[in-house]
């Protein structure tokens, strides 16, 4: 076998026991999710916003991002609900480049799983503690889910990870909201499928145990563009677009709670991170010629960080995106206080 078993690690309940929430914490990740779940619901009709770092490189710049969100979030909290971006797994098309934090919790320095496992938890608990946040994250390993499983309020499933079987069963045990994303060839069968199965219970094997789920009602789709045949971007935020997944809804009855989060970057946004604000507003202006589309989208996706743009991970630029471009904060800000003009 061409593997070398470096270290086994520690599993979740050593890790949460070294590094435990306080009391406070955990009651307002409960008072969080609880807000979350009531926009997925129907029983709260604000925005949700799912926004930060295309993928989180450093703690400092990430806490000084969300702190900045904390005090735009106090000035449209009867708008808009903010859910931090804190992406610590970073899912590479070749297998090459930055992987997370997870990975690399120093970007210019070897793996070190370890290291990026205590870094993360430490990471999102600051965030939680200093800001009120408790995160979203990307289910990129869901055998790992269980380290954070009681820091995240929102989970991502992503297009390359969708139709991966585990995924789909782990995110049914979940009792946060997961979302969906299409595949990148934009089939959106691929994506319903995925909801369908994560909305009902289950029993599997997973990291050495048998498990049943009694199934997330709270499953949802994510749109995030495609890539043609011959690699061009195919957005699918269009009002059509919408349209054509409140039908896909309409003919799956039995599914729960019907909702959609747009992702603005990405294949929507051909990863020109800019667009992200003219299409965030276009999205904002489709709900209000449907009241089935404004029903459905529950929420946004954007990349956003201190400073516009990105760089390569020995740039230096503090607060500068290592991976995908993002929104720089002067942007951001001005577009969070727009969106909740429009809502």
């Amino acid at each position: 076998m061409n593997m070398t078993f470096k270290r086994k690690l520690p599993d979740a309940a050593e890790i949460k026991q070294l590094h435990p929430l306080s009391v406070k914490m955990m009651t307002q990740k409960e008072k969080n999710d609880e807000e979350i779940k009531k926009i997925f619901t129907g029983e709260d009709d604000r925005l949700l916003l799912i926004i930060g770092p295309c993928s989180a490189d450093r703690e400092d710049a990430v806490l000084e991002y969300i702190g900045r969100l904390r005090k735009v979030q106090e000035k449209i909290a009867d708008k808009i609900l903010i859910c931090p971006r804190i992406y610590t797994n970073k899912p590479r098309t070749t297998g090459d480049g930055y992987k997370g934090m997870f990975h690399q919790p120093d970007p210019n320095a070897p793996s070190d799983m370890l290291k990026g496992l205590l870094a993360i938890r430490k990471l999102h608990m600051d965030a939680l503690e200093q800001t009120g946040f408790s995160s979203a994250d990307e289910m990129l390993y869901p055998e790992n889910y269980q380290y954070l499983s009681d820091l995240l309020s929102y989970v991502a499933v992503g297009a390359r990870s969708v139709e991966n079987q585990l995924h789909r069963l782990v995110s049914s045990g979940l009792n946060v909201p997961v979302g969906m994303k299409n595949p990148t060839s934009g089939e959106l069968s691929v994506m319903m499928n995925s909801i369908t199965a994560a909305q009902h219970p289950h029993t599997f094997v997973c990291s050495g145990w048998e498990i049943e789920t009694k199934g997330n009602e709270l499953t949802h789709a994510i749109l995030r563009g495609s890539a043609s045949l011959h690699g061009h971007s195919r957005p699918n935020y269009h009002y059509e677009d919408l349209i054509n997944l409140c039908e896909l809804y309409q003919s799956a009855p039995n599914l729960k709670n019907p909702g959609v989060i747009v992702d603005c970057n990405h294949s929507n946004s051909d990863k020109k991170f800019e667009q992200q604000i003219r299409i965030s507003k276009e999205i904002l202006h489709s709900t209000r010629h449907s009241d089935d589309v404004k029903n459905l989208v529950k929420g946004l996706m954007i990349e956003s960080y201190l400073e516009d743009g990105n760089q390569k991970p020995d740039g230096g630029v503090y607060g500068k995106s290592i991976t995908d471009p993002c929104l720089g904060w002067e942007k951001t800000e001005r577009l969070l206080l727009e969106l909740a003009d429009l809502r």
